[in-house]
C-alpha cells in the first residue's frame, strides 16, 4: 500500500487496519461500533495495559512494524497469562505522525493480529490519533475460567521457585544490536519478538502456584515484586539456571557475564512462579530457588548473597541491562 497516514485519513486508516483482523468466538461485537463486546463466562475480567514509545521501547532501524506489533501484544498478553488467566482480547491505542507511510501501521496490525492468534485472543478495537512520535498503547483482557487469580502476594516460606520460558535472551539480543550486529539471530529475534509461554500461566494456577508474574523487568526485579508483596525472601540458585553456549559466546565477545542477562535482563516474558514444595511440575518448569523467611538480607538473593551488579528495568530510573 502506497501513501502516508495523512493522505489516507483517520477513517481510511481505521478501515484498512480493521480489515486485516480475525476474530474468536468470545468476541460478540468487534471493531466498528462505539465499543467492543467480549464474552466473560467467568464474570470476572483480567485487564492489563502498557505503552510503547518510539525511541524508548523500540527503534525502527532495529525492528519492523510487524516486530513491534508482535512485541506489543506479547508483553501485554503475558501479563494476563501471569495472573493464571486465558487471554481473550486486545485493544489498540495508536499515535502516529501524518507523514508516516501507511505500510507501517498496517504491518503493526498484522503483528498484533498474529501474536493474538498465538495466544488465542483477537484485536477487538481501539483508536488512532495524530502525533509527532509513534506511540502504541495496548490494553489486554483475559478470562479466569473459574480459577482464582494468582497474584504476587501468595508465596510462603518453604515454597519452591520455578520458571518456564527464556531468560536473558532479549538482553543478549539487545547487547548485540547496540554494537551494530544482527546475529546470532535467535537472540536478536528474542529481543524483537519475545515468545511468552502463554499456556504456562493457567497451567501453573491449576498446579497450585501460590504467586506468579512474568519476567518483564528482570528475574531479580520481578521476584522482588513477589517477595515484597508476599513479605518473604527468595533465594535463587544460579547453578540451576541453564545458560546456552551461544549466550556465553556473546558474553565473551562483549565482555559481559551472561548470568547478568539471565538475572537482570527483562522483556523475555518468561513465567516465574512459586509452588508448594510437594508440587509435581512438568518438565518445562525449571526449579531455580526457594522461598525463605524474611531476613536482614535483600528480599532476593543469589546463592544466599546479595546481587550487587546493576541491572533490571526502571522507566524513571534509566536503568537497563
Amino acid at each position: 500500500m502506497k501513501g502516508t497516514v495523512g493522505e489516507l485519513g483517520e477513517f481510511g486508516l481505521i478501515r484498512e487496519l480493521t480489515s486485516r483482523l480475525t476474530t474468536t468466538p468470545v468476541v460478540r461485537v468487534g471493531p466498528g461500533d462505539d465499543a467492543a463486546v467480549v464474552a466473560a463466562p467467568d464474570r470476572r475480567v483480567v485487564a492489563s495495559t502498557d505503552i510503547l514509545l518510539e525511541g524508548r521501547h523500540f527503534r525502527r532501524d532495529w525492528s519492523t512494524a510487524y516486530d513491534v506489533g508482535r512485541k506489543a501484544a506479547a508483553q501485554n498478553l503475558a501479563d494476563i497469562a501471569a495472573m493464571g488467566a486465558v487471554p481473550t482480547a486486545l485493544l489498540l491505542g495508536l499515535v502516529v505522525p501524518a507523514e508516516l507511510p501507511v505500510t507501517w501501521p498496517t504491518e503493526l496490525m498484522d503483528g498484533l493480529r498474529d501474536e493474538c492468534q498465538v495466544a488465542g485472543a483477537s484485536v477487538v478495537g481501539g483508536d488512532v490519533v495524530r502525533g509527532d512520535t509513534i506511540m502504541v498503547s495496548i490494553t489486554a483482557l483475559g478470562d479466569l475460567r473459574n480459577q482464582e487469580p494468582v497474584t504476587r502476594a501468595g508465596a510462603q516460606p518453604g515454597d519452591i521457585v520455578a520458571v518456564t520460558g527464556w531468560l536473558g535472551w532479549s538482553a543478549a539480543g539487545y547487547a548485540v544490536l547496540v554494537r551494530g550486529f544482527r546475529s546470532p539471530r535467535a537472540f536478536v529475534e528474542a529481543h524483537r519478538r519475545p515468545e511468552p509461554p502463554y499456556h504456562a500461566g493457567p497451567a501453573a494456577a491449576a498446579l497450585g502456584a501460590t504467586a506468579m508474574c512474568d519476567v518483564s523487568d528482570g528475574l531479580i526485579a520481578d521476584l522482588g515484586h513477589i517477595a515484597e508483596a508476599s513479605k518473604v525472601r527468595i533465594d535463587i540458585r544460579s547453578g540451576a539456571i541453564d545458560i546456552p553456549t551461544q549466550m556465553n559466546d556473546i558474553g565473551q565477545a562483549v565482555g559481559v557475564d551472561p548470568l547478568q542477562w539471565v538475572l537482570t535482563g527483562g522483556e523475555d516474558h518468561a513465567i516465574v512462579a512459586t509452588f508448594p514444595p510437594d508440587a509435581k511440575l512438568p518438565a518445562r518448569w525449571k526449579v531455580i530457588g526457594e522461598v525463605l523467611n524474611p531476613s536482614a538480607l535483600p528480599q532476593v538473593t543469589v546463592d544466599g548473597a546479595p546481587w550487587t551488579s546493576k541491572g533490571g528495568w526502571d522507566h524513571f530510573g534509566d536503568i537497563e541491562s
